[in-house]
Parts: structure tokens; sequence; C-alpha cells
């Protein structure tokens, strides 16, 4: 990636999943990388050994992101120990219980609410100061076809979901002349701890068996996600803003 070799980058629930291979797919492409965890200290760890493994910075970072003030720290923190931020990739994510609306508690709303759609915005707010300071931001907020299909039984991811785009469609529009690009991408289902509690509670005890009826020969790795956050953040997605991105093998 051209001129990448001084960026950047902030991921959120980058000690797993989609967030563990964005962070090695930025790294790979030049980024020096900020793997922001909740818990899980140890898979952080692992990951910023990973990135450090392919000649690139890495630095772990503790922070509940619905939380404001644990946000403001993390954020801080990555621009003392790393010179700024560049790039935001928010692709921390809990599921919704499943529930009807009748049956849903409020507390699951809010709390699915904060993780994916309030914390996108505490970050955007505390990182875009820095961003504007660099010669190009790229944002990219990790959503769900969920967000279209609006299934059952699924409020309160839905609501996240699409609070998240809504987001993102009016963040691009700000920014686009302080050269930030905010852009979506929306898996399906995906091979990660969540895409398989997800098949577990659909009576499907191992997701690799849903391999040969999925688009390609396979469902979606988390791999083919960072593949396309990793396109929208170099010099060839330079004219692309607001836009969402499925990676869903078609459908």
């Amino acid at each position: 990636m051209d001129g990448a070799s001084s960026r950047v980058a902030l991921v959120t629930g980058g000690s797993r999943g989609i967030g563990r291979a964005c962070a090695l797919a930025l790294a790979a492409d030049g980024f020096d990388v900020a793997v922001n965890y909740r818990r899980d200290a140890e898979s952080a760890q692992d990951t910023v050994r990973e990135v450090e493994s392919l000649g690139r910075r890495a630095i772990a970072c503790q922070a509940s992101v619905e939380l404001a003030d644990e946000d403001e720290a993390m954020v801080d923190a990555v621009i003392a120990e790393l010179g700024g931020i560049d790039a935001l990739v928010h692709s921390a994510g809990i599921a919704s219980r499943g529930n009807t609306v009748a049956d849903t508690d409020p507390a699951e709303v809010g709390r699915l609410m904060g993780v994916h759609a309030l914390a996108a915005h505490h970050l955007s707010r505390l990182a875009l100061p820095s961003m504007r300071s660099r010669p190009r931001g790229d944002v990219v907020f990790v959503s769900s076809v969920a967000a279209r299909m609006l299934a059952a039984n699924g409020a309160p991811y839905n609501m996240a979901k699409a609070a998240l785009e809504a987001l993102a469609m009016t963040l691009a529009k700000e920014e686009r002349r302080n050269n930030i690009h905010v852009n979506v991408v929306a898996p399906g289902l995906v091979v990660t701890e969540m895409g398989r509690r997800l098949v577990r509670a659909m009576g499907v005890d191992d997701i690799a068996s849903l391999d040969a009826g999925a688009p390609f020969g396979r469902v979606c790795r988390p791999e083919d996600v960072a593949g396309v956050v990793r396109f929208l953040c170099s010099d060839a997605a330079g004219y692309l803003t607001g836009q969402v991105i499925a990676v869903d093998g078609g459908g």
C-alpha cells in the first residue's frame, strides 16, 4: 500500500475473529495497529505478537467500547504510543439473544446499541481530530446483512446495526472535506465464535457442515471480511466513501 508505512489503525474487537483478521491484514499492508479488547488479554497479546512478526508496531488496549470514558483513555493511549490514528475499524460486537420484541429485556437493547452504535459514535468523535491532521483518514464499521434482512427475533441486533450504518452515512458526508473516508462492511454468517453460537442455536452443531451449501463452497471466513477492509483503507479505494459492501457471497 503506497504511503502506509507510517499509518496507524485502531481495531476494536481485535483480539479474535473478524477484528483479529483485520488487524493482521492492515499490518501486512504496513499499518501499525492498536488492538482493542474487552476481557481476553491473552488473545490480544497473541494478535500483537503476530502484528509485530510482520514488522509493524502494535499495542493492546483494554476498553469496553460502549463506555465513553474508557474510549477516551484508549484513544489517548494510542495517540501517545503510536503517534496518531489514521484508520478506525470498529469490529467489536455482541449478539442478541434471539427473542421476540415482546420477550426482550430492555437492558439487552441498550447493551447492543451501546456496543455497536454508541461505541462507534464515541470512537469516531475521539479519533477524528487526529485523522483530520493526517494526509488521509479511514473509518470502517463492521455491520451485518442483518441490517437489510431485519429478521424476526433479532430486533436489538438489527436496530444496533441499522443505527451503526446511519452513523456511517452521516459521518461520510461530514468528513469528506477532510479527506476522511467512511465505509461499512456487512458480512453474512462468518466462521467466528459468534457465528458458531448462532448456528448452534439453530440446531447445527458444526458450522463447517454448512460449507457445502454456502456460496463458493464455504462459509465466509474472517479473512474474507478483512480483505475488503484492507481494500477500503488502501489507495485503491481513494474515491470510495459512504458505501455499504455486503460480504455474503452474493446472498
